[in-house]
């Protein structure tokens, strides 16, 4: 038998515990791949990856 039983307040608090980790860890996600496509989008326009490769463009001749 356990010596101190648990509180109604302990069960309110874990589950605004486990909500508030679950938003906080969403919000990092959207940030990462949002910062991902912004990277992506940045590569892309300094490299010139966008625009076709002058081999590919005469075997269509």
């Amino acid at each position: 038998m356990p010596i101190a039983r648990e509180h109604e307040l302990h069960h309110r608090r874990l589950g605004r515990n486990v909500g508030l980790a679950v938003s906080l860890g969403s919000f990092v996600l959207v940030v990462f791949a949002v910062s991902m496509v912004k990277m992506k989008v940045e590569i892309e326009t300094l490299t010139g990856a966008k625009a076709p490769a002058p081999a590919v463009a005469e075997q269509g001749r």
